[in-house]
């Protein structure tokens, strides 16, 4: 397996996108920065914002695209190129309709599911990086989606969301260190 070089988070940038759901992605790679005490930084040549974490051994890039949702890719893209970043060394947090408030399941490749970030990440370097879905819910109807990704949970809602952010961010070590089966197992029992 190999170990995870670039942790993205999926989201949209300006305050106006801030507290939506649909920037559960950034509101991870935001917790892990807090943890690490890495700061993010804008950089024009990766289309982002991004901040290196180099503490105990660890040694890793977080990423926040400044494109929309539907362009993440080419901001991931240009980092990854950057550093000779492969595929299957980045895990990809985003937003998950089909989990409930309070989980976080680990994921190897697989499709887009109608995302938009991952559709064009996918479009972008193919399918084979890790994947971090933080649940966030589902309105009821397909047609009521784009209003419900793009505003913001009730507080009660927001706070599962941010529990189980912090969970996954303890299995980062593992992560980084390419024992994702650990990770999951960790990860997957206690949310």
């Amino acid at each position: 397996m190999s170990q995870i070089k670039l942790i993205v988070g999926l989201g949209n940038p300006g305050d106006k996108y801030d507290l939506t759901r649909h920037n559960a992605g950034f509101w991870f790679v935001d917790e892990v920065a807090r943890q690490y005490g890495a700061v993010f930084r804008p950089e024009t040549k990766f289309l982002g914002h991004a901040a290196r974490v180099q503490s105990n051994g660890l040694d890793f890039w977080l990423l926040k695209p400044a494109a929309f949702m539907n362009r993440s890719g080419q901001s991931i893209v240009a980092l990854a190129n950057f550093y000779k970043i492969p595929v299957e060394s980045i895990l990809v947090v985003h937003d998950e309709l089909d989990l409930p408030p309070g989980s976080a399941k680990l994921k190897k490749a697989g499709g887009h599911g109608g995302h938009n970030g991952l559709r064009d990440t996918i479009a972008s370097m193919g399918q084979d990086f890790i994947r971090l879905r933080l649940g966030i819910g589902h309105p009821g109807h397909r047609d009521q989606v784009v209003d419900y990704v793009l505003k913001a949970p009730a507080k009660a809602e927001r706070q599962m969301i941010d529990d189980a952010s912090y969970l996954a961010s303890k299995v980062i070590p593992e992560l980084i260190s390419g024992q994702l089966d650990k990770a999951m197992m960790t990860l997957h029992t206690k949310s």
